[in-house]
């Protein structure tokens, strides 16, 4: 097919289409919808390779296509069995040659029938495309009438002139690259096609075209205004405005007059909207006695920026919030409202208020659910061009701005802020509006940033690329209105608070990368946020983990990732970097943002009070939450009861008494509050948990270790010592350092020798410095024995005294080990651990001993911190307590295999199963893990699938845990949380 090269030419993005606008639904005078939705499974549809291979006949109104395929719209091409699904971060699948792409660009032609009456054809009709990626060629009943490009905003072409009574034929053509694909290299699955809903409007002579909707507020008159202004007027209609209540309560009529003439309702009490209170009035716009009517949605509200403090409606708020792409397992970058709601409630009940629409806006729809939902937006415009640093040019090292400082793409950038702002300027949800993500800067996103505040001035600008100059280009960031910053370290964060030379809030557009296990450092951000009022939060990275179901293996869903369709260049496992799993299935890391973004924390004052302090922007914490309290001593509970808390006015503390809270303390004493919703709300139901606290009244400390005194027998052996103790038997081998087996009554407790380990199949977070631990020898470690020799204790025991070198080829040894083994006369195993690590290697990912028992010990007791699995730096959705679980349950099933399940805070495992019991406690506080698979087995896959059981239990003992941090994109992990280079402790074991 022979086509003008518009998808080559940077200064034609639009051919035959409406101009942007605000986006609404009309009514027609019946109160019926003058929408159809041309959505269904009715498409037609081909794929070619490359544009040259479609038939020129395909555009004709006779064109039979006998062999296209019927196929859902809204859809993904390659979702749907079309060409490679493909997953890259910033590097681009084409060459870098703007505006230019591959002359083999593949493409899908989609054939869809539609019906008019004779009374459709009377007025005007409309097609308006959702989303289409990445540009398409439209033709109605063979004649030609446009195109358009801009992935994810809508393109609107008026057909009147081309439809006919009866049936009609539409013929699209979508190319996978255009030159828009420069701007749009967003970190995702790089699907094609018609992905969002297609929709038929039907509309008289005469319309409001386009409309704004604002909201002045004057917080200190208590009073507002909704202001409706018709900016686009089709035909000369007589245009009304009436202002409903949320209760549907008429209000108020007025007329509305010419373009830029309104009318401006006047609410003396206005209900102003925030994300924790969505309320909406209601203003339906009538055009010539309700020949259509338009109804909006309407949040009044204020956003400001006073002294640095992001503020709406006059409070300072704090952004809990979350990046998220369109992204589902089986249908790509298609996703329903069911999927959105679905989204959207766990981001409720998680205390998740504000998304990022990264990095492109969302289906239209979409906003208007957040508005209506109670959610706040950063709503960012179809703009990325990340891996156009790749674009070497003489001369220049830092070349990611190229596209941002060439003036041939101006056009572009406006054209994409435009759409941005015109779409969803007249709904509640969005506060800010941001230029795109990572493309640099330079004057065409200067002259986004004021078109912006040119078509709003009620919200703010943000973009996070001014942060630095490129490529010699002195930045003027006098448009942007926020200090914004990706992956900034608390310590940073708090130097630009405390700094009085700056004076824009800092909001951090993305950070804590939740990739894999983790993440491990959001509490220390919001200990930052709550400090600072300049600080107003930030969004996590990110929402979902992307991968595409590719089947089923062992009743488990087989979900692939970057490279799994073999497709170059790919990214990996980089797009599993999300709070909840691809089918929505929370990681333990959502849970852990839950218990950061709580509602409500606690401390305990000076005296015998507990301080409840509400973070909540415009709620009264005593109307909406409830309080439970428990007292404990380790696992006990010693009372318990529900605080009647008064009124705590947002930002507000109060003191409140807890009975027997001062009778309570001591060590392994904890006060826990746990807070729960007392009333149902959008999304939540009533008694659902929104966080806890627990309170330590005293020191955390371990068991203690007791041994009994008793005749214990010692032989020598050719290779160590055995012991004997009632019907217990130990064998100690100088090669490993310590035992290799216990038998009672004859059943063996050890599958293989109990071994010393500092590795851990590395978590996502720790790829950065797994080439470290792996070139230290970490992974591949033996035992030197130095010293090993026993000696019979005046009481009767044991003692084994072991001192020994862990080394790995090619390196001198790592780490030097001291262990005293005893045994008393119950069979009873207690060991007193050193260690010293050589100085020049790096941090420990762990230090401890690895049990492998037989796999019928396969149901753990354990007392420390869960349920969920829980490390030094992601352990606040846990809590100390007793727990009772099983192996298999104990695995957290990450897709991209790695550490997993760990237990901070340990005083005692108990594992059990098939008449055998083992029992651990710790002198200290230890980290234990129980798992079918050993560190090996998670280190060597590449997908859970692909894991291989051990056919034991394995359960590590750990003296020391690195913390999981966020360092897979975040800052290193902080020191406080690193491994102990020379850690020490104590374990009992007892054989039952």
């Amino acid at each position: 097919m022979n086509l003008p090269h518009w998808y080559e030419d940077q200064h034609t993005l639009h051919v035959g289409t409406m101009n942007p606008r605000a986006y609404y639904l009309p009514d027609d005078k019946s109160n019926n919808a003058s929408v159809e939705s041309l959505s269904g499974n009715d498409w037609r549809f081909a794929y070619y390779p490359r544009v040259c291979l479609v038939p020129e006949e395909f555009s004709e109104e006779n064109f039979e296509g006998s062999d296209y395929a019927d196929i859902p719209v809204p859809s993904c091409m390659q979702m749907l069995g079309y060409d490679l699904q493909q997953y890259t971060n910033f590097r681009y699948p084409i060459p870098v040659d703007p505006p230019f792409v591959p002359d083999i660009n593949p493409c899908g032609a989609y054939l869809k029938e539609f019906t008019l009456s004779k009374e459709d054809c009377l007025g005007r009709t409309f097609l308006y495309f959702e989303g289409v990626d990445s540009c398409f060629f439209l033709w109605i009943n063979g004649e030609q009438v446009g195109y358009s490009q801009v992935s994810h905003s809508p393109s609107e072409f008026e057909i009147t002139n081309f439809v006919h009574e009866g049936s009609n034929r539409m013929a699209v053509l979508v190319l996978k690259w255009c030159d828009g694909t420069y701007l749009e290299d967003q970190d995702k699955f790089r699907f094609s096609g018609i992905f969002r809903d297609v929709l038929l409007i039907k509309r008289p002579k005469g319309f409001l075209f386009d409309y704004s909707v604002t909201t002045p507020v004057d917080m200190a008159a208590g009073t507002a205004e909704i202001c409706v202004t018709p900016t686009v007027i089709e035909g000369n209609p007589i245009l009304f405005a009436r202002l409903f209540l949320a209760d549907g309560t008429f209000v108020e009529e007025g007329r509305l007059g010419k373009e830029g003439e309104g009318y401006c309702f006047h609410i003396s009490e206005p209900h102003l909207w925030n994300a924790e209170d969505p309320y909406l009035y209601t203003v339906e716009i009538v055009a010539d006695e309700g020949a259509e009517v338009i109804k909006q949605k309407v949040g009044v509200r204020r956003v400001d920026i006073e002294n640095g403090v992001f503020k709406i409606n006059g409070s300072p708020v704090t952004f809990r919030g979350v990046n998220r792409h369109d992204s589902h397992p089986e249908k790509g970058a298609t996703v329903t409202k069911e999927d959105a709601l679905l989204d959207l409630t766990l981001m409720k009940k998680h205390n998740i208020n504000a998304i990022r629409t990264s990095h492109y806006p969302n289906a239209p729809w979409f906003v208007e659910m957040c508005s209506e939902l109670g959610f706040y937006m950063i709503s960012e415009a179809d703009l990325e061009t990340h891996g156009i640093g790749d674009f070497r040019v003489p001369g220049v090292d830092d070349n990611i701005g190229y596209l941002s400082q060439n003036p041939d793409w101006l056009d572009s950038y406006l054209d994409r802020q435009e759409r941005n702002v015109l779409r969803d300027r007249n709904q509640a949800a969005p506060v800010m509006w941001s230029l795109g993500n990572e493309s640099g800067y330079g004057p065409n996103l200067e002259e986004g940033g004021r078109l912006c505040h040119r078509l709003d001035p009620t919200r703010p600008v943000h973009y996070e690329g001014a942060c630095r100059d490129t490529a010699g280009y002195h930045n003027d960031t006098s448009m942007l209105d926020v200090e914004s910053r990706m992956y900034a370290s608390p310590e940073w964060c708090r130097e630009y608070c405390e700094d009085r030379r700056f004076h824009k809030p800092l909001v951090l557009c993305e950070y804590s990368h939740c990739m894999g296990n983790g993440p491990g450092d959001v509490e220390d951000y919001w200990k930052e946020v709550l400090k600072y009022p300049n600080f107003a939060g930030g969004f996590l990275w990110e929402w979902c983990d992307h991968a595409c179901i590719a089947g089923e293996k062992d009743g488990k869903p087989v979900y692939h990732y970057g490279g799994d369709a073999g497709e170059e260049p790919n990214d990996g496992n980089f797009c599993m970097d999300g709070l909840v799993y691809p089918d929505r299935r929370p990681h333990t890391g959502l849970r852990e943002i839950a218990a950061c973004y709580r509602p409500l924390r606690a401390s305990l004052s000076e005296g015998d009070e507990v301080i409840l302090h509400n973070i909540m922007d415009f709620t009264d914490a005593g109307n909406v939450i409830q309080v439970e309290w428990k007292l404990s001593d380790s696992d006990v509970t010693i009372s318990s009861g529900t605080l009647d808390i008064p009124s705590i006015p947002p930002h507000a503390e109060v003191r409140v008494q807890v009975p027997g809270l001062a009778d309570a303390k001591g060590d392994n004493h904890y006060l826990t509050l746990t807070y729960t919703t007392k009333e149902e709300s959008a999304l939540v139901p009533a008694g659902h948990c929104v966080g806890v606290d627990q309170l330590p009244l005293g020191e955390e400390t371990g068991c203690v270790l007791s041994q009994e005194a008793g005749a214990v027998e010692l032989e020598e052996t050719a290779v160590g010592f055995t012991v004997r103790a009632a019907d217990v038997e130990i064998c100690f081998d100088r090669a490993f350092g310590g035992p290799v087996s216990v038998t009672k009554a004859g059943k063996d407790f050890f599958r293989a020798p109990l071994q010393y380990t500092v590795w851990r199949a590395p978590t996502d977070n720790d790829r950065n410095i797994r080439a470290d631990w792996e070139d230290a020898g970490y992974n591949r470690t033996m035992v030197k024995s130095r010293a090993f020799d026993a000696e019979m204790l005046s009481d009767g025991r044991v003692k084994i005294h072991s001192e020994a070198d862990l080394t790995a080829d090619y390196r001198m040894p790592l780490v030097h080990i001291k262990a005293d083994w005893t045994v008393d006369c119950t069979g009873s195993l207690t060991v007193e651990l050193e260690a010293h690590k050589t100085d020049i290697f790096p941090e420990f990912p762990r230090f401890g001993i690895v049990l492998t028992l037989p796999e019928t010990l396969c149901d753990c007791d354990y007392t420390g911190y869960g349920p969920d699995e829980s490390y030094i730096d992601k352990r606040h959705a846990s809590v100390f307590g007793r727990y009772t679980s099983t192996v298999e349950a104990m695995h957290e099933d990450y897709i991209f295999p790695q550490e997993n399940g760990s237990h901070w805070g340990c005083r005692q495992v108990v594992l059990s199963g098939n008449d055998n019991r083992l029992e651990v406690v710790g002198g200290e506080r230890f980290s234990m893990n129980v798992s079918p698979y050993t560190a090996e087995a998670l280190t060597e896959a590449d997908h859970n699938y692909e894991l291989v059981r051990s056919g034991s239990t394995v359960l590590h003992l750990d003296l020391t845990m690195s913390g999981v941090g966020s360092n897979s994109c975040g800052p290193e992990l902080a020191p406080e949380y690193r491994a102990t280079d020379d850690p020490k402790g104590s374990f009992q074991f007892r054989f039952l």
